[in-house]
């Protein structure tokens, strides 16, 4: 009998999470092989993080794997030492997730039924070819993987280096591309001044992280637009998911949205009531709003939107939310608006030049380091991973036209270099941002990995007829 082969490249949430859907969903025939360069599966960058002051940025009561088992991580939690109290305060240290997914998956792996159906490969794919036969995946050690299809979740790339800095300086000591890097905030004195671009919430981690290693010196914080995440309301909101939403019918342009939206806020505001709701009511339908948009629309949002979305979506968990106004509010933490327009190192320092948004005057900032925060890479033209490179080059991928990810369709096809769709190659998690948007929580990677696991079983069903 055929044994059809799935490869899935990366094993962090997406990846490890659809690997579970295809074993439950595919005939027995068919062999999954689910590809890391991590030590660990199942942590991906996002909840690999050691640090315990580095918090889910939603509460646990949200973050199931299952979405038929909504309680199902918080159950999990339970069972762990001290899962009580963990549970209780809501925003559980991230690394807690991480060994939940990684639990998920070695559990399925000893179940009879899925025995030998599922392989962990450690491994860096470094490129990947087609012919009429199938695919190839090359792996670092001149190794290579025969499959039929291969799906990427390669999940959320390093900032993207800012435009104004000297190439000396991006190749130099003092600065930091990558701030999830074990050597981001490394060997820093205590009391020197550190750079920090960006002012989201991997700005907000980089700060707790160096608070936590006890740094004293001025922590400075820059942003087009200065915009610091807003926290979530006290206490676990009600409910484990919002399914309400703003009114009878959807508006379908960005102008209506917004414009419902804000009187949805303000409406809310007049009655003593909180901003939040309102803003958590779209999540099961911000998808559909967002591909119900014209790309002049998307676009716009891009330029104009954005940021105020991601600080009201996107929001800290109170404890975080406390530390970093303590740090504002002692003068330690400092926040700036405005553009770079250099980026140098002068006397053994570091010396960013910005033009600042409110009178555009010049003004400079020096510091002993220099770290990205400036949030994940999206253009993938500018990505210089191996495998992105090889498959932009080969014409089997092309980036969207937003430069959100790579363009795919909506059953998560990849899109060669003249828009024709690919019958074996597949996506899921941020590399799919263009088309859906919201595809950074685990309610949304969730559906994602159902609806992928679903179609790829069916062609893997087909092919055994």
């Amino acid at each position: 009998m055929r044994h059809p082969a799935i490869a899935i490249v990366g094993a962090g949430f997406s990846g490890t999470l659809l690997a579970l859907h295809l074993l439950h969903r595919c005939p027995a025939p068919a062999r999954i092989t689910l590809i890391d360069r991590r030590s660990q599966f199942g942590h991906g960058q996002a909840y690999a993080t050691g640090n315990p002051s580095h918090l889910l940025n939603v509460p646990a009561a949200r973050m199931s794997a299952f979405h038929d088992r909504p309680g199902h991580f918080v159950e999990w939690l339970l069972r762990q030492p001290g899962g009580d109290a963990l549970a209780a305060q809501g925003f559980v240290p991230r690394w807690h997730f991480g060994a939940y997914v990684r639990h998920l998956l070695y559990e399925d792996m000893q179940q009879p039924e899925y025995e030998d159906r599922l392989d962990l490969l450690h491994g860096d794919v470094v490129g990947l070819t087609e012919t009429e036969a199938g695919l190839t995946l090359t792996l670092d050690g001149d190794r290579r993987l025969a499959a039929d299809m291969a799906v990427l979740a390669v999940g959320n790339f390093p900032p993207e280096p800012p435009p104004a800095a000297t190439p000396d300086f991006l190749d130099g000591r003092l600065y930091r591309p990558d701030p999830w890097a074990p050597d981001a905030l490394a060997g820093l004195d205590t009391d020197a001044a550190v750079l920090l671009i960006g002012t989201g919430l991997t700005m907000a981690d980089a700060v707790v992280s160096l608070l936590d290693q006890g740094h004293r010196g001025p922590i400075h914080a820059l942003s087009r637009r200065g915009l610091l995440p807003r926290r979530h309301a006290p206490g676990n909101p009600p409910g484990l998911h919002a399914t309400a939403t703003p009114g009878p019918a959807l508006p379908a342009t960005l102008v209506e949205v917004t414009r419902a939206l804000r009187a949805d806020v303000r409406q809310a505001t007049a009655r003593g009531e909180d901003w939040r709701p309102v803003i958590d009511r779209l999540r099961p339908v911000t998808q559909a709003v967002w591909q119900s948009f014209t790309a002049a629309d998307k676009a716009r949002f891009l330029r104009h939107l954005r940021p105020w979305w991601d600080v009201h979506r996107h929001r800290m968990a109170g404890v975080v939310a406390d530390r970093i106004e303590a740090a504002r509010q002692s003068g330690q933490l400092q926040l700036h608006t405005g553009r770079i327009q250099l980026l140098r190192e002068q006397d053994g320092a570091a010396v960013l030049t910005f033009r600042r948004r409110s009178d555009g005057t010049l003004h400079s900032l020096t510091g002993a380091r220099v770290v990205n925060c400036a949030g994940p890479g999206c253009d993938y033209d500018r990505i210089g991973d191996p495998l992105v490179r090889g498959l932009l080059a080969a014409g089997l991928a092309r980036p969207d036209e937003l430069r959100l990810g790579l363009d795919i369709t909506p059953t998560c096809a990849l899109r060669d270099r003249l828009g024709a769709l690919s019958g074996r190659l597949f996506a899921v998690g941020p590399v799919t941002k263009a088309a859906f948007w919201e595809i950074t929580a685990v309610p949304d990677i969730r559906r994602q990995c159902e609806a992928v696991a679903d179609h790829i079983a069916a062609i893997v069903k087909a092919t055994l007829v």
